[in-house]
């Protein structure tokens, strides 16, 4: 019929009071029918409790059960009721980045001279943590940062301000590119000695491109090693 944790009080001869938690279960008595219980493991006086132990054991059961399913259990009988929850540990770390190396100064500075009310500091931090932590659309990063994650931010984030933002950032992008640049170069003591950029290759449906500097046999991405290829 199920196993639950129950206390019982016993008076000493002095007059105390004495409290006892077990763990027990109901069973039928075989012969009347009434339901009694049974006691399965004492775990000794109340004010006695190998607080350690117990833990030990509620951590082992909850193995069994969802994270949900625990905290429902947490909350189940008290006033207390369980919302939602938003994780901030990668947002935590990011914030953290995103001082040191003085992006938000740079943003700040930025922006001092623009007549702007939308929070676009933050929603250019939105969209990059969303990029590091959940990548989706534009669209989608207005419920996430509203919903999924706890990005400390002091206005809620629409799309109309991460489209607006992204402007501001391509009018800005030169000088704040050298800001972060320069930024990162002094926090990690770097020498700039080679510059990489992206590129990308395709190939072409050619028998043979001759004497050509600019198409070439290669390891091209689309596994065609096989044709000519050219580097974009």
């Amino acid at each position: 019929m199920g196993m639950y944790v129950r206390t019982i009080k016993r008076r000493n001869k002095d007059g105390s009071e004495v409290e006892y938690v077990q763990l027990a279960h109901n069973t039928r008595h075989p012969e009347k029918g009434y339901s009694r219980a049974e006691v399965v493991y004492s775990f000794g006086r109340r004010d006695q409790l190998d607080v350690a132990a117990l833990k030990r054991l509620v951590s082992s059961l909850s193995r069994f059960i969802s994270p949900e399913e625990a905290q429902a259990l947490a909350v189940e009988n008290t006033d207390l009721k369980f919302l939602s929850s938003q994780p901030a540990g990668g947002a935590l770390v990011l914030r953290g980045l995103w001082k040191q190396i003085g992006i938000d100064d740079c943003l700040s500075q930025a922006l001092k001279s623009r007549d702007f009310k939308a929070p676009f500091s933050d929603a250019i931090f939105a969209m990059v943590a969303n990029r590091a932590l959940a990548p989706s659309s534009k669209l989608a990063v207005e419920e996430w940062a509203d919903k999924d994650v706890h990005l400390d931010i002091q206005y809620p984030i629409q799309v109309q301000h991460l489209y607006r933002s992204m402007d501001f950032l391509l009018e800005q992008e030169k000088e704040i590119q050298e800001k972060v640049f320069w930024a990162t170069a002094q926090l990690l003591n770097l020498t700039v000695d080679l510059i990489f950029f992206d590129t990308t290759n395709t190939y072409f449906e050619i028998d043979d491109p001759g004497d050509s500097e600019l198409l070439a046999f290669g390891k091209s991405k689309h596994k065609r090693d096989d044709l000519p290829q050219v580097i974009l």
